[in-house]
């Protein structure tokens, strides 16, 4: 799985019904309401980088309320379970 973080700036009155067609989009696993200059977060999933045009150019971009779109995506993916796991096989130094 490919990921990609997506910062989005939204029309302030659609924020809920914005996230709401996010979330229903296939390939984005997760919506965020966040505070400062974004106002959602999107996290999309999918199997190639070619299907991010789909998810995020053709399917995201268009959802009512949307304005700006701010794709990131990620090279490695970092979690305590992975932290953990590397310093009880003793990759601690």
């Amino acid at each position: 799985m490919i990921s990609a973080i997506v910062l989005i700036k939204a029309d302030v009155a659609r924020i809920p019904e914005a996230a709401q067609a996010i979330a229903a989009i296939e390939g984005i696993s997760e919506v965020y309401s966040v505070t400062g200059n974004i106002d959602l977060i999107a996290v999309a999933r999918v199997a190639r980088h070619e299907d991010f045009a789909d998810v995020i150019a053709d399917r995201l971009n268009k959802v009512p309320g949307v304005l700006e779109t701010d794709t990131h995506i990620a090279f490695r993916t970092y979690s305590s379970e992975d932290l953990e796991a590397a310093f009880s096989i003793g990759l601690d130094g």
